[in-house]
């Protein structure tokens, strides 16, 4: 795979990570082991990979950027615009697909098509990270292993949310920016994958006052006064420093007045998946470098 290739899959990634909300959660039956997966979401074909079922999966979306080996497997297309024939070519067993996945008529197609399909919630909260994990490893016939991921997964996060609850100091404020249009930059808000994570880095959203993603007028930016900005990294959606602190609400902020402009991986960042405290970990780190330091 080329590199630009790898871009954009790893923006669009992150892009459908941060479109989906959904706050309920529902955990599939155990279901029959299947052999022939074709998996729709970043985050499901990394679990699937995690909990050793690579080797079952026939097929990904182009949203699927980890692990690498994801990169080998024929590639359906980007999880919200998929091609029900193109899923359904590869002969599938069973389709795992993160809620979001569409449009609708495609996947309404694919769920009458007689193929065990299974759509995995995926609410933009870190608590339901492990829950996410076993409703996965069910889907699959594998709820042991997922429950050992899960359990593990639940640890780690309960020990950095402990530390991030005990860190001192006023906390950072962090505007997150998905793109800029128009002069204006399109920023998460609350009941958004970036606002957990900015929360369980110990981070403060700066537009909290918001709900999902949606563009910023300049005293939006102004009021909102980050101390730090942060991006994904790489593709055609990926935002600069030079082009963020041209804008003028931006460059008077206290991130445009220090400089302080952050990027990660968006399906690292917002995949709310296995690596989700290892990403938080980094941001952590990243936010307060201060706290890092022998």
């Amino acid at each position: 795979m080329s590199f630009s290739a790898a871009s954009r899959r790893s923006v669009l990634a992150a892009a459908a990570i941060m479109l989906v909300t959904q706050p309920a959660f529902f955990q599939p039956a155990e279901a029959a082991e299947s052999s022939h997966i074709v998996a729709l979401g970043g985050t499901v074909t990394e679990i699937l990979y995690a909990i050793g079922a690579g080797d079952r999966i026939a097929a990904v979306d182009s949203t699927s950027t980890y692990p690498k080996e994801a990169a080998d497997k024929p590639d359906v297309g980007y999880v919200r615009q998929i091609s029900p024939e193109g899923v359904l070519s590869q002969k599938p067993d069973l389709i795992v697909a993160e809620s979001g996945a569409g449009p609708a008529d495609a996947i309404e197609i694919l769920k009458t098509s007689g193929v065990n399909f299974i759509s995995i919630p995926s609410p933009p909260e870190t608590a339901s990270i492990p829950d996410k994990i076993r409703a996965v490893g069910a889907a699959i016939g594998e709820s042991d292993k997922a429950e050992a991921l899960a359990t593990d997964v639940a640890g780690k996060l309960k020990a950095l949310e402990e530390k991030v609850a005990a860190q001192t100091g006023p906390k950072k404020k962090v505007l997150f920016a998905l793109s800029l249009a128009n002069g204006r930059i399109m920023a998460a808000g609350a009941n958004s994958s970036a606002d957990a994570m900015i929360r369980l880095a110990g981070g403060e959203n700066a537009v909290s006052s918001i709900s999902g993603y949606k563009p910023l007028t300049d005293e939006a930016v102004i009021a909102a006064a980050p101390d730090v900005v942060l991006v994904m990294s790489g593709g055609a959606m990926h935002l600069t420093a030079e082009q963020a602190f041209a804008l003028p609400a931006l460059a008077a902020s206290p991130a445009g007045q220090t400089g302080a402009f952050l990027t990660m991986d968006g399906l690292f960042l917002l995949g709310l998946g296995p690596r989700a405290t290892e990403a938080a970990a980094e941001l952590h780190a990243k936010l307060y470098p201060e706290s890092t330091k022998p």
